[in-house]
């Protein structure tokens, strides 16, 4: 159980992963920046936006996916191919140079894609044939998301083994650990979440069962890397994605007594709803759920970080937006200088603009 007194801990402090430990709580996001050459292969200036960052405690890399079928946007880094593997390899090199940790978050986005970004044009996967409500980015534009196809039985180990081998080639590339990113309406969310998992076998109905193959994905991963360098992250009342759950709290308290069974790097919370800003769930009580590390998550600054951290409310706190705009995110907080705004124009695709050119602080 998480202790509910205040620390003397505050996102300045050092904190061990298992046999590892960060500089700092002050970790960098995932961030889909759509910024891959290509085959998904990492490029140049992807190097120089990671090595930037490496003052995070750690980076936690754009979701990256598992295999051709996992891809559901253009120029989004795979970690399946061996082109892929040498292109992160150049970058986790330069983020340890630095003197920086980086996971990379392994990503299949199932039914949040389009038949045009599969491999032979074969519809996208899912747990359940159920169309998401919206459109999907290609390289024809905007389509609509098709009915997906449902996974069969004999077909969820193949997607057990993708994960494993993405954590095998994670190893290879350098990295120091992996997130699974189960949030934000993508496969294993999906599975989680009852609004898309309409299943009647041993992987749907109760919060036991969807949880499942989270679970599969969570011990082979373990099995690759070890104790404490597999995290985790969900995102209990995230509408993005079209998706849902008609119990969040009873579902993700659900989840994080399970992850307690594991020894896991962290649980990376995405806390409210990014679509509308709504925040119902009870995120301390879910924290107190998990015996492990935990990550809060979504509109956290350097005030509100730090008493989440002093109040044991979090162990560690990731920021998204203000690491994008401010390379030097964390001197920043430490001096308490001015931010940089962030450029939404650019966050999406695009070259170097909004990417690698957001200065330092000219006095620090």
């Amino acid at each position: 159980m998480a202790p509910a007194t205040s620390n003397k801990n505050n996102l300045f402090s050092p904190i061990a992963l298992g046999d590892m430990t960060l500089a700092n709580r002050i970790i960098m996001a995932p961030l889909t920046r759509n910024r891959a050459g290509d085959g998904n292969v990492p490029q140049d200036m992807n190097i120089e936006y990671y090595r930037q960052r490496a003052g995070a405690g750690l980076i936690v890399s754009e979701g990256s996916q598992i295999s051709a079928s996992g891809v559901g946007y253009p120029g989004t880094p795979g970690i399946h191919s061996n082109l892929q593997i040498e292109g992160w390899k150049r970058i986790t090199h330069a983020v340890h140079k630095e003197g920086g940790r980086v996971f990379i978050q392994l990503w299949h986005t199932g039914r949040i894609s389009h038949s045009s970004l599969q491999p032979r044009h074969i519809l996208p996967v899912a747990p359940s044939a159920l169309k998401a409500a919206g459109q999907a980015m290609t390289y024809q534009g905007l389509l609509d998301f098709e009915t997906p196809h449902a996974l069969t039985l004999d077909e969820l180990p193949g997607i057990v083994d993708e994960y494993t081998t993405a954590a095998q080639n994670a190893k290879k590339a350098g990295f120091d650990g992996v997130e699974l990113h189960a949030a934000n309406g993508y496969l294993l969310d999906q599975f989680l979440r009852d609004g898309t998992n309409r299943r009647e076998d041993s992987y749907g109905g109760d919060i036991a069962n969807r949880m499942r193959l989270l679970v599969e994905v969570i011990e082979k991963c373990i099995e690759v890397w070890g104790s404490h360098r597999v995290g985790v992250r969900v995102s209990p009342e995230n509408s993005f994605n079209d998706i849902k759950d008609s119990q969040p709290q009873q579902t993700f308290n659900a989840v994080a007594k399970k992850l307690s069974d594991y020894p896991l790097a962290y649980l990376h919370v995405l806390e409210g709803d990014m679509m509308t800003g709504k925040r119902e769930v009870d995120y301390v009580a879910l924290r107190n759920c998990f015996s492990g590390l935990y990550m809060a998550n979504n509109g956290y600054d350097l005030e509100t970080g730090n008493r989440a951290i002093e109040q044991s409310h979090a162990d560690m706190v990731a920021f998204g937006k203000l690491f994008i705009a401010n390379p030097d995110l964390p001197d920043r907080f430490a001096k308490n200088l001015p931010l940089n705004k962030p450029d939404h124009a650019t966050f999406y695709g695009g070259d170097e603009k909004g990417y690698t050119d957001y200065p330092k602080y000219a006095g620090g």
